[in-house]
């Protein structure tokens, strides 16, 4: 069967290296793509936010399967276009999507169904929010309502630098911006992956992820600097208790609101002392999870996405290595504010069994490979154990010639131990 895969980073380089191994795949297209994703997949000059000329391209290409990776297209309601012109689709519709879109929405969704979850209250209005700050105290957490690309949450540990962060959000002058100021949880996180028909969630894997950008866990905020799979964290107890509590209630809510979510659910998790409480959702697979996600996965992925976009997963059982995966994401300098675009990218390492540099946000210009984003690579290997997993992607790290580019050097420390 033809496939068309919807994105252009690292998350999808590594759902187009794992499609390509299905025996079952044709040919598989993506649009835009990227030079990694050229390797394994025809990149098509499609802009995803035209869901005409998407679904005239799928129509005449007889697509049986388009795999939606990022969140604004699904958010804008491109898995709606598709699905009313009777294609199938990986990704959940606009409404769905929400989970993801309106931190607000979500977050109304968990106190109507009894999911554990911080408390919480919304504002549309910068003086109320700061007031609220003030009344409550530091640590707080201040986070932007919609689409942020994993930054827009500040954990402040001051009353000041959370009525800053307020400002922030209100400062691009926007109608209908909205906040939500939440108490700050305690305790280790996790991230658990989740595909849903709309009716069955099926547990896809776990990961812990780094999210500042500098060793120590210190800097800003990034949409991820490195992560590790699978999560010690999440025991086969706590990941059936995250999904009784948290997963499936979601699921039944949405489909009471008539919007039932089809695609992949990634809970984000806090591990507290009274259990694990969702932190956030989000509606696609994360970035970098997704790199060792699909490095441990051992099952042929085309099948189980189009059986989640089209029919039930009861019954779905999907195998995973033992061996853990490691990320390790070489970001350009000034990462995650202003960067500098176009600085050349010299060889990349081959790579053995169980290793691949994963393309995120570079391009080919005049036949020479560059950097031409924020996070650009993704350093990913498998091993028997998480220090030979570690030792493995920091070695394709150190056989990268690209001067330009920074990492952090412990990701994965909280599982090597």
């Amino acid at each position: 069967m033809d496939v068309l895969l919807i994105g252009s980073g690292g998350r999808e380089h590594a759902l187009a290296w794992k499609l390509r191994q299905s025996p079952e795949l044709g040919r598989l297209f993506a649009a835009p793509g990227n030079p990694g994703i050229a390797e394994v997949a025809d990149l098509v000059d499609l802009d995803p936010a035209d869901h005409a000329a998407v679904v005239r391209f799928c129509r005449d290409r007889a697509i049986a399967l388009v795999v939606v990776g990022a969140e604004v297209p699904l958010v804008a309601g491109l898995a709606d276009a598709l699905r009313e012109a009777g294609l199938a689709v990986f990704g959940p519709s606009a409404a769905a999507a929400r989970l993801e879109g309106s931190k607000g929405f979500t977050k109304d969704l968990c106190a109507r169904m009894g999911i554990p979850t911080a408390r919480y209250r919304r504002f549309s209005d910068a003086g109320e929010a700061k007031a609220h700050v003030a009344a409550e105290g530091a640590p707080i957490v201040v986070k932007a309502d919609g689409l942020a690309a994993g930054k827009g949450v500040t954990v402040a540990a001051s009353v000041e630098e959370a009525q800053r962060a307020v400002d922030d959000c209100f400062s691009g002058g926007e109608t209908g911006v909205e906040v939500v100021i939440e108490e700050c949880m305690t305790g280790p996180e996790a991230s658990l992956f989740c595909l849903c028909d709309g009716d069955t969630a099926l547990a896809f894997g776990t990961a812990e992820d780094h999210k500042r950008a500098y060793d120590g866990d210190r800097g800003p905020n990034t949409g991820g600097m490195g992560a590790y799979s699978p999560s010690g964290l999440m025991t086969p107890e706590v990941t059936e208790r995250a999904m009784r509590e948290i997963v499936r209630p979601t699921l039944a809510g949405m489909r009471e609101l008539g919007a039932p979510f089809r695609g992949v659910l990634y809970a984000g998790l806090m591990l507290t002392a009274e259990g694990p409480k969702l932190i956030e959702y989000n509606v696609r697979f994360g970035d970098p999870e997704a790199q060792v996600l699909m490095m441990r996965l051992e099952s042929d992925l085309l099948p189980i996405l189009l059986t989640a976009a089209t029919g039930s997963l009861v019954g779905v059982e999907p195998r995973w290595s033992d061996d853990p995966a490691v990320t390790v994401v070489l970001a350009a300098q000034g990462y995650p504010g202003t960067v500098t675009k176009g600085t050349r990218i010299g060889t990349l390492p081959e790579g053995g069994e169980g290793e691949i540099v994963f393309h995120a946000g570079t391009a080919m210009r005049d036949g020479v490979l560059v950097a031409n984003g924020g996070r650009v690579l993704n350093a990913t290997a498998r091993d028997a154990d998480v220090k030979g997993a570690i030792a493995r992607a920091y070695g394709l790290v150190d056989r990268i010639d690209w001067p330009e580019g920074f990492c952090r050097r412990d990701i994965a420390h909280r599982a090597a131990g």
